[in-house]
């Protein structure tokens, strides 16, 4: 019953709005106290105390930073930096993508800062709206494993739980490598090599002026600066560094702490958090041991890297990869390695990590989504669209064999 309460759940999330970190802890109640026969306080148990207070820190943070500017100015002169150059501006914003959800503000909330700019300035510069969307889109999913980016530290914390702590960085290169090389691979064999023949400057009028780094700016940076060297020099807990800070730009005054805390993405933590109860409520009753077997009846030793990154990826283009998939997935992998011997752990772990991040510039996942409604009048949606799903879905099997190729 907890087996098909997670098909439920993983269904649902695939075809309705519905947030399944309620269904989840719904489903954890019933089936636990009444059908499990489990005290309440065990299934609450299961609740990812840490990772929520972890979630909420960074969160808070970069909305703080986004709310008053800072990281706007960061991408508005990077993006300066290329000015006159057509061909580098889609490869620019991949750079600034990567790097903002890299120090933080993970890869949703990256595309929702520079993807309107990114698509304006494509319809400017006379870039195909599709090559722009693949480069800023990517390059926030390259991201996207940071150990200071909400999804980074929703997987580092699962795979810290099955023994797979201590690969952060090795995850994190991982993901980011297999989405460059695609992204640029992709920008190339679709007609960017055409746009560095292209001199915006010749039709371009004055540049508009910089928007000025305020103390309000300058001060929200150091703090980001101070979170990174806190963690990593310091190994101090990320989600409390992070709210500490928080807590002084807020009585510093310089973001306000209403507009960032409503800016907070409350429905992938209520997500993450109900669906991890689940997946614990799964463990106590053995259902993950089912879970596992049930995959490892479709794979072999010599193929489950590929075979694992192909379903990861098909189930990932309808469902939330952070708030979902790799909640519901990376749990199997001791199962999957005890029952087909001669498979790496991490190998695995990180087949299922980048097999479930390549998808995501379908228009059904959230980045693809966010990069489609930026699209700037007069750009035909519904070309974009088709373009973007079949993107999307021949990732399914591209990032399986990438994976298959990287991991075996």
């Amino acid at each position: 019953m907890s087996v098909a309460a997670l098909v439920i759940a993983i269904t649902l999330s695939c075809t309705t709005r519905i947030n399944v970190g309620v269904v989840s802890l719904a489903f954890a109640w019933i089936v636990g106290v009444y059908l499990g026969h489990l005290p309440l306080g065990d299934i609450l148990a299961g609740f990812p105390t840490q990772l929520f207070i972890t979630l909420v820190g960074i969160t808070l943070l970069f909305a703080m930073a986004q709310v008053n500017g800072t990281l706007a100015r960061i991408a508005e002169r990077a993006v300066r930096l290329c000015r006159g150059n057509v061909g580098l501006i889609p490869i620019m914003f991949f750079v600034v993508a990567l790097g903002l959800a890299t120090i933080g503000p993970g890869n949703i909330a990256t595309a929702a800062l520079l993807a309107p700019t990114a698509m304006a300035v494509a319809a400017e510069a006379g870039v195909p709206p599709f090559l722009m969307a693949l480069m800023v889109g990517n390059g926030a999913q390259a991201g996207a494993l940071s150990p200071f980016a909400p999804t980074g530290v929703i997987v580092n914390g699962i795979m810290g739980r099955i023994g797979l702590g201590g690969a952060q960085w090795q995850t994190y290169l991982n993901n980011m490598a297999a989405h460059a090389v695609l992204a640029f691979a992709g920008y190339f064999v679709f007609g960017g090599w055409r746009l560095f023949m292209k001199d915006r400057r010749s039709s371009a009028g004055p540049a508009a002026p910089l928007e000025a780094f305020e103390w309000r700016h300058r001060l929200t940076l150091a703090v980001v600066v101070g979170l990174i060297v806190a963690v990593a020099g310091f190994n101090t807990n990320v989600g409390m560094t992070a709210i500490a800070g928080a807590t002084f730009l807020s009585l510093a005054q310089a973001a306000d702490e209403k507009d960032a805390i409503r800016r907070m993405p409350w429905g992938v933590i209520l997500m993450v958090s109900g669906v991890t109860v689940l997946i614990a409520l799964m463990e106590k009753t053995q259902g993950m041991e089912l879970f596992t077997s049930l995959l490892a009846r479709v794979a072999t030793p010599g193929n489950v890297i590929a075979v694992i990154a192909f379903v990861i990826g098909v189930v990932s283009v309808y469902s939330s990869t952070s708030g979902v998939v790799l909640p519901a997935f990376l749990p199997t992998v001791p199962g999957l390695v005890a029952r087909l011997g001669g498979v790496s752990p991490l190998a695995l772990a990180s087949a299922m990590n980048v097999g479930a991040h390549l998808v995501d510039m379908s228009p059904l996942s959230t980045t693809g989504a966010i990069c489609l409604a930026a699209a700037p009048t007069g750009v035909d949606t519904r070309d974009l669209f088709n373009k973007l799903l079949a993107w999307g879905l021949s990732m399914s099997v591209v990032g399986a064999l990438v994976c298959w190729v990287m991991f075996r």
